[in-house]
């Protein structure tokens, strides 16, 4: 397998851009569901996610060829969080960083936001399958479904 050679363990100073794209992508694909002004523009904010991805930097791994356009945080073969900047989704970053998280941390598993269609078709595309399990979002009404890696899924799938 060729090296991941843009993907890297994120540093301390990455954490402005994780940030960012974080809180970008939290706003465009869940605001629309969640409709929450007071968390999406007050309490949501770059500055407070910057200090908080600074100190856990240790389970992300960011792509970087150049510059830091996409996260994914694995924890225990899961994947906790997969965002790529907004502006440069579709061209195959995403892609990339579910790759690594599959072949070199050997993930298997996720949680995704039910009404979040994008999202699992992507993982589904990707050699991941729905299961029977869901749980709630935390202090919400909405659900988290569970997806795993299909078996037998050991060659990459587009």
């Amino acid at each position: 397998m060729e090296k991941m050679k843009d993907i890297r363990r994120a540093r301390k100073d990455d954490g402005i851009r994780i940030a960012e794209i974080f809180v970008f992508n939290y706003r465009l694909n869940f605001y629309p569901i969640f409709k929450d002004d007071d968390f999406y523009f007050k309490t949501l904010n770059v500055s407070d996610m910057t200090e908080a991805f600074e100190k856990e930097t240790e389970n992300i791994w960011v792509f970087d060829d150049g510059a830091v356009k996409g996260f994914i945080e694995i924890s225990n073969n899961e994947i906790k969080r997969l965002f790529v900047e907004p502006v440069l989704q579709g061209r195959g970053i995403g892609q990339r960083l579910l790759e690594f998280a599959v072949k070199e941390k050997k993930v298997d598993r996720l949680w995704a936001l039910e009404k979040n269609t994008r999202a699992i078709a992507f993982y589904m595309r990707h050699g991941f399958i729905l299961t029977e399990d869901k749980k709630h979002e935390e202090d919400t009404e909405e659900y988290l479904v569970r997806m795993v890696r299909r078996q037998g899924s050991d060659e990459w799938c587009i």
